[in-house]
């Protein structure tokens, strides 16, 4: 018995196939799907900062 590999996609492809607003994250690893879980606690405030961060310079320096 054979067992075929899966079919490897493209950057370009995982975007095609990506849904929308269905709550879950996807990543493409080595042209493989992987649905990953939110993040939470210690790892989703440390983003909200730089988030805002981020954001404080780029309108300091007014960019778009």
């Amino acid at each position: 018995m054979a067992q075929s590999l899966p079919k490897l996609l493209t950057f370009a492809e995982f975007v095609e196939w990506l849904p929308e607003n269905n709550g879950k994250r996807y990543e493409l690893h080595d042209g493989i799907i992987v649905e990953r879980p939110q993040p939470t606690g210690k790892h989703e405030k440390v983003i909200g900062f730089l988030a805002g961060e981020i954001t404080v310079e780029y309108k300091r320096w007014q960019l778009p």
